[in-house]
Formats: structure tokens, sequence, C-alpha cells
């Protein structure tokens, strides 16, 4: 299911349409102050098909980069593009929440910059064996490793009503949350939802058709989301992961991160705000060292896409981009 093969691989990483990297030189940009002196270490949290590393690997020709990503075929994609940087790279299949591990397994302490590209990647959305896309029928998958884990379909198969329509809800902010969950269990009493044609199908039929005037957008498209973001355990694994992050940066080392959804801007937002805040109790007269901010914000609020990058890769459309340098030491 799914399975990259070399000769795909390279297809892929020679076709520039199918991945183009988002935000490219705004991260670059942002990064460039962590990375300039020799030696930088940067990680690339959400490694994906290489292209924000290689870009970086160019621009900065000393600095050393450890890749990690939870897809296998992404990381063979990867290996082969960035093949060329020879033992500047290391790549390490595992969840951005076990970053600190995988650091400290490269022989690595503290590093200078990270960068994490959240959400499915285009390897995933382009390949309709995944199951990530509505919009094609396919198995109901959606892992992002697809080597362990539990499937889409197992969820749809298996989950409760209630519980089915929590996850609609929390991760998918779907207002008929509700009315699908329990259109999926009347239909799985009939049949076995294994593939992403039959949920759409189920999902369409149980939109009143007045709903589907509204403009709302595809009756599947955030039921999909949802189920995408149970499967891989997204938010969880996001909010394991930035505190330990953080703590890996050294003094002028900075973090990039691009959401692609509310629920992961809103944990980024209040992450980076308590880091770039005080720590001082009310009423101190003075602030003493030991509570001052850990980390400034270096982009104000979230940033957008530009139109001009909109048009040029429409999947940056949905991106909200935030970023934080540390500007002391833990007490």
């Amino acid at each position: 299911m799914g399975i990259t093969t070399p000769a795909h691989a390279r297809l892929i990483m020679s076709t520039s349409d199918i991945h183009t990297p988002v935000l490219l030189e705004r991260c670059v940009e942002l990064l460039s102050p962590a990375l300039a002196h020799p030696g930088a270490v940067l990680v690339d949290a959400t490694e994906g098909m290489g292209g924000h590393s290689e870009a970086l690997l160019e621009r900065f020709g000393d600095i050393r980069l450890i890749g990690l990503d939870r897809d296998t075929d992404a990381l063979r994609i990867a290996g082969e593009r960035l093949a060329r940087f020879g033992d500047r790279v290391t790549l390490v299949h595992t969840v951005y929440d076990g970053i600190a591990a995988a650091v400290r397994s490269a022989g690595v302490d503290r590093v200078d910059g990270i960068l994490f590209d959240l959400g499915v990647s285009s390897l995933q959305l382009d390949d309709a064996d995944r199951g990530f896309a509505y919009a094609r029928d396919a198995p109901l998958d959606m892992r992002m490793d697809q080597t362990a884990g539990t499937t889409a379909a197992e969820i749809v198969a298996t989950y409760g009503e209630g519980d089915l329509r929590r996850i609609f809800e929390r991760y998918g902010e779907e207002k008929l949350a509700g009315r699908y969950a329990r259109a999926i269990i009347s239909a799985r009493a009939d049949a076995a939802i294994e593939r992403s044609g039959q949920l759409v199908d189920i999902l369409v039929a149980a939109t009143p058709v007045a709903v589907q005037r509204e403009g709302r957008g595809h009756p599947a498209k955030r039921v999909f989301q949802a189920l995408r973001i149970e499967v891989n355990a997204e938010l969880s694994v996001l909010e394991r992961a930035l505190p330990p992050s953080m703590d890996l940066l050294n003094v002028g080392g900075r973090i990039v991160v691009m959401s692609y959804q509310s629920l992961e801007d809103r944990l980024v937002k209040r992450v980076f705000a308590d880091a770039a805040a005080s720590t001082a109790p009310a009423g101190l007269p003075v602030e003493l060292p030991e509570h001052a901010p850990r980390f400034r914000l270096v982009v104000k609020g979230a940033e957008l896409a530009s139109e001009e990058e909109k048009a040029r890769n429409p999947r940056a459309a949905p991106v909200r981009l935030r970023a934080a340098e540390r500007i002391r030491e833990a007490a």
C-alpha cells in the first residue's frame, strides 16, 4: 500500500510541481541568523521529501542537518535527494516528539535551528493509495508511518458514536459531527467501510441539501482531517514535541513552525507565548534574571503566505507561520 519504489522516488524528485516547499525563502530568511556560524546544527523535524533541507544545506555550506520523519517512503526520497551532502546529513525514522532522543542519537547535545512543516505532506497527498484525499477512492489508511499504528478504517469500524462525534468536533470543528457519526454507525452495520469512496458517499448522503448549497466546502473535508489527526495523534505529538525542541536550542537559536489548521496554530501560539513571557510573580517590584523570558517572538502573530506564494503553490494557502528565538539559558 503506497510503497514508493526507487524509480518512483527519482520521478518525484525530478518533478518540481509535485513538491514545492511552502514559504521556502521566508524559512531560509528566518533561520539564517541562527545558522550563519560554522558548525551550526539544523533539525528538520518534518523532513518530508527534503525540499527545505536541500535549500538550507546549499545556502549554508557548513551546517549539519538532522532530518526526522515518521514516513519511511519520505525518508527514502529525502535520502536520495540529499545524498550529495554526505555526512552533513543524518536522517532518523521517528515521530517528531522523539526529537530529543533523535538528536542525542546523532551525537549532538544542542542545536541552532529547528523547522516544523506540519500536517500531511505532498508525498502523502499525491499517493492516492494512502487514503488521505477524499477526492480519490483508496483504502482508508491515513497513517503517516505505514509500518505501525491504527488505520482510519479501523477507527471507523470500531469507535462508538460518541467517540466519532468527539473527534469530528474536536479535530475537524465539524458542525454536523453527530449526524455524521450516526450515519457511519448505521452504514457499517450493513457493510464494512474500508475505502475513502465509501466514506465520502456516506457523508454526502448524510449532509442536508441546504448545507451543501451553503458553500461550506466538501462534506468530507473536515471529517477526513479529523480522522487523519486521530490516526496520527498529530496534536498530542505536537504538544509533546514543542517544549523539548525549544530546550534543545542554543542561545540565538531559532525555531520556525508552519501550521495548516487552526488547532495546531493555537497550540504553537500558546507554547511560544508562554516561553516569551516573564515568569515573575505579580507585584514583584523588580524582575529577577531567572524570571526573564527565555524566548522572543521573531514573527508578530501568525504570518500568512502572500498572494504570489499562493498562486505559485496553492498548498501554501492555509499556512500560518510562527517563529521564536532563544535569548537566554534556563535558570
